[in-house]
């Protein structure tokens, strides 16, 4: 059978970013395929581009490592000319230009997100073909169509830091019940004025959704039972 193990490394991906009062939370999953072959159970899709920004990607993992590569070591040209750090929109901005003047060749959907003292958290999508969208929360991959109307329902503004790491833990798990190509881990980013926090939760301590939940008072159960009870047609 043929498992696709000659194509290019592909993060069918959960990626995540969500303003609450105060700050942003990045989340992804860690599932890293090459066709139908998990080539990756624990990668790290969210990367640092300064102190204060970071990115989530997804699509072609080359193609979103090689963007990643070249905006941090511009933005870092940037920080020593101007003697602080980048901003926010200059991140995002710097992404968008990257993609938008390669989009017949690259396979890569991004989201950008971080906090600066002037705009505060600020989240950026800059999905396939270089389109650059400021929204309050962004979800990419292939696990985001399985959270849009969660979103809808769930995302709410002016969260708690506490609410809005939940919200996204929650999200990128119940995408991974969902979608074959995400899975693995869940990591978290979480940028305010206090400086980055990196959180890491194990496949084992994610909520359980659906069919991968315990049956109960099943067909099987009440046959398996001792003494089973009549059943009423």
């Amino acid at each position: 059978m043929d498992l696709g193990l000659n194509e290019e490394h592909s993060m069918g991906t959960t990626i995540i970013g969500v303003t609450y009062n105060g700050g942003v939370v990045l989340g992804a999953d860690s599932r890293t395929s090459t066709g139908m072959y998990v080539a990756n159970r624990a990668s790290d899709k969210i990367t640092q581009l300064t102190d204060n920004v970071y990115v989530c990607r997804s699509g072609s993992a080359a193609d979103s490592q090689i963007v990643s590569d070249y905006v941090r070591y511009f933005l870092h040209q940037h920080t020593i000319q101007l003697g602080q750090p980048a901003t926010v929109k200059v991140a995002a901005n710097l992404v968008r230009l990257l993609a938008y003047n390669n989009k017949n060749m690259l396979q890569t959907g991004l989201i950008v997100g971080g906090w600066d003292k002037y705009e505060g958290g600020k989240i950026y999508g800059i999905p396939l073909g270089g389109t650059i969208i400021e929204q309050p929360f962004a979800i990419g991959g292939s696990g985001s169509s399985y959270l849009y109307g969660f979103f809808d329902q769930a995302w709410k503004e002016g969260m708690t830091q506490e609410e809005a790491e939940q919200l996204v833990v929650k999200a990128v798990s119940l995408a991974i019940a969902r979608d074959g190509a995400s899975g693995g881990v869940v990591r978290t980013v979480t940028i305010d004025a206090e400086g980055v926090k990196r959180k890491f939760y194990p496949g084992d301590e994610l909520p359980l959704w659906h069919e991968e939940l315990q049956p109960q008072n099943s067909l099987l159960d009440i046959l398996n039972a001792s003494s089973p009870e009549p059943m009423n047609i």
